[in-house]
């Protein structure tokens, strides 16, 4: 007999397992989980790519502020300057990396990699508990949480750490809400606010799609209550406590990201993009056999979907298109769940649904109706990769097989006749061989597109034998309940063999730790020219000087390496940066590859003039200058510091002063000159471009040399005397009144005051800081103030009108 949890206040009455039994199942999954994690510092490898050239110098640069006793909203060492405060990927709002980085501020990669993946717990011990209370064996919570833990995309995209601090937080944001709505308890409503909140914090679209799946989820259980209405009334207080805590915790980042996206290079994607991000139809394959397009092959020999296979175009990759759950997982949802018509019963229905629309939102482009859902449902179309809802089919996945494993131990085998599936008694059977069939047909196509057949063939074939083995075994085993516990016990331990032994350290998730020697021990020529540049870098702090560097062609690790080594970076890895900035400079979105380098009029070349307003004085590349790609400047008359193998640095000697004092203005339109990719003339020691918009805050009168004004006479010092990640302090003597540049990025957020007096903070130079300063000495003090309630206030207001204003326009056209 299965039942539907009651939506009553009570709790239901499938909380029948045995303490025991609770202890055991908890106990079988942190093994798993303990066996899984071991591997890579067992194999020497860590988890490569994103995870190391982007998130774990993020961390370090965490742990090395809050080692310092700041907290790093402002990031100087990456492009110039970056407002990590609302990039999602700065790990700087996610409590548990928080505490981390301040528990342990510099730790090995290896430790990294432990943390990262501890965050599948949460998620994984709460299927003991959302089993439990439905009265489901716990042989299906321990193989739903090892799918959960190495299934699919939670193993294939652990480079991900955003994603995956958002992923492992949903079963126990799921349980939690469950008991607050059960119980009408606020006591489980506050801690599931807490933990949606945190689950929500990294902003990706992962997040995104588990929150959306919580309120369906909430939405549901009024829906299905015997009296809907009483059962919302009833818990309207929780619904709204649960919401306002919840938004409350998330405003802040929200609106601070939002402020961000609005000037960033990504605000928003069209369909196309999007498009592109697809998970393509063949990919599904993988569900059933692993390797059937070679993924998980150290020799990157993969044959199945990507951009060179596909006529129509994508930019999704072996990872992200592979969804294998395990041989007998992927047996027990064709037979049992499909075949057997177990998945379409009514106290796992809704599981069932979200799982169907998450593979219907993973298709994206290949599913009718996707553009208007694109188009009009508010959020997607801040991400461009619908595939990361393969997320969410690992989550169904694990729910459907856990299921399933409950289904068998209570029940044994389906039977299949009218009596037992009604009307659909033959189509199901042979819908689940048509998917078979299907799946088989669509991996052997790419595997004779790309002469791989044999492999293929091994792999289908491999998966076949053993399916038919376990089918066989089942059925003779199935007789007394007893004999079937023994068997899910097999089953459990042979899924999570097979799971760690193909995902844990493979190909799709591990590489040797040596390739990111930047991070451990350097070869000798690169840790030789690293003691170059940094020790001249420390002289020429010592003299109050703040010389900016270009890292540029080096392999991964060392795109954002600056943020470890304390080096500022005019360019990086991120694929979000400020919009200005990118037309202006050109960096691009990663420092690995030279051809994304680009050179706008604005930045002509290393020794152009913004590059000297910039501070650019040293550049390092993996090779000599003349061999960089044609569409490189010349550089002529720089130094080499140190050039051998692959680390060449390069000093111009031809910077501007970070902090100078104008005594003569003049305006300009920055956006109009960044889009016309032209820097106005003028001159750099005595004269400063003031943006339009910061004109009407100058209080005195300044001459212009484009105005024929008379040579400026005025006599003005500045000096850094405290350059801190969060603030700047100089000390200014003037002559008489004048407008202080501080060639730092100007950004919403920052404040200034001049002798502990607030003041208005100019946008001057196109992209950088300026302050007024009256005659004599002062102290100016910069400061990054981005939670402070007039930023907060402004970036909403921003955010408001930027939603009301289509709103009003579209009212305002005239009816044709």
């Amino acid at each position: 007999m299965h039942r539907s949890i009651p939506a009553s206040d009570a709790r239901p009455a499938g909380d029948l397992w045995s303490r025991r039994q609770t202890l055991v199942a908890l106990a079988l999954i942190l093994t798993v989980w303990a066996l899984a994690a071991a591997i890579w510092p067992l194999t020497g490898s860590v988890v490569p790519w994103d995870s190391k050239n982007q998130f774990y110098p993020t961390l370090r640069y965490l742990g090395a502020a809050l080692a310092h006793g700041e907290l790093p909203l402002w990031n100087p060492y990456h492009f110039g300057g970056h407002p990590s405060a609302a990039d999602p990927q700065s790990l700087l709002f996610t409590p548990s990396m928080l505490f981390f980085g301040w528990l342990v501020p510099a730790p090995s990669m290896q430790v990294f990699d432990v943390v990262v993946f501890a965050h599948f717990l949460p998620g994984a011990l709460a299927f003991v508990p959302l089993f439990r209370r439905r009265g489901w064996h716990p042989a299906g919570a321990v193989v739903a949480a090892i799918i959960f833990m190495l299934g699919g995309s939670a193993t294939a995209r652990l480079q991900h750490t955003g994603i995956i601090l958002s992923y492992g937080f949903f079963p126990l944001a799921l349980w939690l809400l469950e008991e607050a709505l059960d119980r009408r308890s606020y006591r489980f409503g506050v801690l599931f606010a807490i933990t949606g909140a945190i689950m929500t914090i990294g902003r990706d679209q992962v997040a995104f799609l588990c929150a959306l799946t919580l309120i369906a989820f909430a939405a549901h259980r009024i829906c299905t209550a015997e009296k809907p209405f009483s059962y919302f009334a009833s818990r309207l207080g929780l619904l709204v406590a649960m919401g306002a805590i919840g938004g409350a915790l998330l405003a802040v980042p929200v609106i601070l990201t939002m402020q961000f996206l609005a000037t960033s290079t990504r605000p928003s994607f069209g369909f196309g993009v999007a498009a592109m991000g697809s998970l393509p139809p063949e990919s599904l394959a993988t569900i059933l056999f692993g390797n059937v397009f070679g993924s998980l092959r150290w020799t990157y020999d993969y044959w199945g979907p990507d951009w060179h296979s596909l006529a129509e175009g994508t930019w999704t990759d072996r990872a992200t298109n592979y969804l294998f759950i395990g041989t007998l997982p992927a047996l027990f949802l064709i037979w049992h769940g499909i075949a057997g018509g177990r998945l379409f019963a009514r106290e796992f229905r809704f599981f069932l649904v979200v799982g169907i629309a998450a593979l219907f939102y993973a298709l994206g482009r290949y599913t009718p109706g996707f553009e208007v859902i694109f188009d009009h449902m508010p959020g997607v179309d801040l991400y461009r990769r619908p595939a990361d809802a393969t997320f969410l089919i690992n989550i169904a996945l694990s729910f459907s097989v856990g299921y399933l494993f409950h289904r068998y131990v209570t029940e044994g085998i389906p039977k299949w006749n009218q009596s037992a599936l009604g009307k659909l008694w033959v189509f199901l059977p042979m819908l689940a061989l048509g998917l078979v069939v299907a799946a088989i047909a669509s991996a052997m196509a790419f595997a004779v597109q790309g002469g791989h057949v044999s492999s293929a063939m091994t792999e289908i074939s491999l998966g076949l034998v053993v399916a038919a083995i376990a089918m066989g075994a089942l059925i003779k085993v199935s007789g007394t309940t007893r004999w079937r516990e023994a068997a899910a016990l097999a089953l459990i331990t042979l899924t999570g063999g097979e799971l760690i032994s193909r995902h844990a350290a493979s190909a799709l998730n591990a590489e040797p730790a040596e390739r990111y020697a930047v991070f451990r021990q350097l070869p000798p020529e690169q840790l030789q020219g690293l003691q170059i540049l940094k020790r001249e870098l420390a002289e020429r702090h010592e003299q109050g000087q703040y010389p900016r560097v270009e890292i540029l062609g080096l392999n991964g690790p060392w795109q954002n390496a600056s943020m470890v080594l304390e080096i500022e970076d005019i360019i990086g890895y991120n694929p979000l940066r400020l919009a200005d900035y990118e037309r202006a400079i050109g960096p691009g979105e990663n420092a690995e590859d030279p051809n994304l380098r680009q050179f706008p009029a604005t930045f002509r070349g290393y020794k152009c003039e913004l590059a000297n307003l910039l501070g650019l004085e040293y550049l390092v590349l993996d090779r000599p200058i003349e061999r960089l790609p044609r569409h490189f400047p010349r550089l002529t008359g720089a130094e080499v510091v140190y050039g051998t193998g692959k680390m060449w640095i390069y000093r111009m000697n031809s910077s501007s002063p970070r902090v100078y004092v104008a005594h003569q203005v003049s305006a300009v339109d920055s956006e109009a000159a960044l889009d016309q990719e032209e820097l106005p003339e003028f001159n750099r020691r005595t004269e400063a471009l003031i943006d339009d918009s910061s004109m009407p805050l100058l209080k005195a009168r300044y001459g212009s040399t484009s105005a024929g004004a008379t040579p400026d006479s005025a006599k003005s010092v500045a000096r850094i005397v405290k350059y801190k990640r969060n603030s700047v302090s100089i000390d200014v003597e003037n002559s008489e009144a004048g407008v202080l540049v501080l060639h730092d990025i100007f950004y919403p957020g920052w404040e200034v005051s001049v002798d502990g007096q607030r003041q208005p903070i100019l946008r001057a130079n196109l992209l950088f800081r300026g302050v007024e300063v009256p005659e004599g000495k002062h102290r100016v003090e910069f400061e990054f103030r981005p939670i402070s309630i007039e930023n907060i206030v402004a970036a909403a207001s921003d955010l408001v009108k930027s939603e009301i204003e289509p709103i009003k326009t579209a009212s305002a056209a005239p009816i044709r």
